[in-house]
């Protein structure tokens, strides 16, 4: 099973967090993927923001799913900014990129679900 990693920054993740299904209070932006792009997540979860201007809240997915990593991002009308347990507890995803959409995550589902799908994933592919 893959470690969840529950940080309310995504700063808090390092190069032994690899692998991990990491959920943050971190928004989806590009600063924050680019954090989760050096410590590599299988799949890293965040807040949306709102989606800012020009969606920055969520624009940090591109740039993660260029490196073949999967990410989404959960309501701020669901889960509190900045509290990674809110996330995980109450978080419902708004959007995701395309890896983690090849691993059966939409828009609508909730994050604990996810989180338990993603943990269990290595055990169910070959």
């Amino acid at each position: 099973m893959r470690p969840l990693r529950v940080v309310d920054s995504i700063t808090s993740l390092d190069a032994r967090d690899a692998g991990c299904v990491a959920v943050s209070g971190s928004h989806g932006g590009v600063s924050s993927a680019r954090f989760a792009l050096a410590s590599r997540p299988f799949l890293s979860m965040f807040n949306d923001a709102g989606g800012g201007l020009d969606g920055a809240g969520h624009a940090g997915l591109a740039l993660l799913a260029a490196a073949g990593l999967a990410a989404c991002t959960v309501s701020h009308d669901s889960a509190r900014i900045g509290d990674a347990q809110s996330t995980l507890n109450d978080g419902i995803i708004t959007h995701t990129n395309a890896p983690a959409a090849a691993l059966g995550i939409h828009p609508g589902q909730r994050c604990t679900a996810v989180a338990a799908l993603a943990q269990i994933e290595q055990e169910t592919k070959p």
